[in-house]
């Protein structure tokens, strides 16, 4: 479920990787390869966070994988 932190919604990293359909190894390898860039949000616990415009970008990365994958 997403988390509210000053009016913001953020996700989670089991939400991100499980609402894109893809492993929580993936997910790690894309942020270490810097999909997303360099910035990194942590919650108060040190959890990684993301904004709706992350998830989006990490959405348009899979599909393009799947969609080039399946025209191979």
């Amino acid at each position: 479920m997403p988390t509210k932190i000053n009016g913001h919604t953020y996700y989670r990293t089991a939400e991100v990787y499980r609402t894109i359909g893809i492993s929580k190894n993936t997910l790690y390898r894309w942020l270490q390869h810097g999909i997303l860039g360099e910035r990194e949000r942590r919650d108060r616990r040190g959890w990684r966070i993301f904004t709706q415009d992350e998830l989006e970008k990490l959405k348009t990365e899979n599909d393009r994988i799947t969609t080039f994958r399946s025209s191979r």
